[in-house]
């Protein structure tokens, strides 16, 4: 059995095959996946599981180069924006939600939680370990 802490079988699969500037994409309830995207759909109730908690799960297995996230998360929820600060190291760029939406299809997979708060979505580019 799995020891690590990613036990869902098919997020732990696709950051195991993840290379260098792979892209995963972890977002709120609401988040239009595009086809073709993998959907590994977390989501339980209105809040359950929280979209920090998944990220910071995630971040327990995947080494990270950079972070993406919708501009208007400064202005339409700077209390997400802090927490994801608080748990990311690495740089955060920002770009339009519309753009982010459209960066979906490059994604390996994009993880649905049961965040209900707007804008609560990041694109993860993977890293390198040593």
């Amino acid at each position: 059995m799995k020891k690590t802490t990613v036990i869902n079988s098919d997020l732990s699969r696709v950051i195991a095959q993840m290379g260098h500037y792979d892209t995963l994409a972890v977002g709120d309830a609401g988040m239009p996946v595009p086809v073709g995207t993998e959907k590994i759909d977390l989501a339980v109730t209105n809040g359950l599981p929280s979209f920090v908690d998944v990220i910071k799960n995630i971040l327990s297995e995947l080494q990270l180069q950079e972070v993406y996230l919708a501009e208007e998360i400064k202005t339409e929820n700077p209390q997400q924006l802090a927490a994801i600060k608080e748990i990311i190291d690495v740089p955060i760029k920002f770009i339009p939600h519309d753009k982010m939406k459209a960066d979906l299809s490059n994604a390996k997979a994009f993880v649905r939680t049961g965040e209900m708060t707007p804008y609560a979505n990041v694109i993860l580019v993977s890293g390198v370990t040593f």
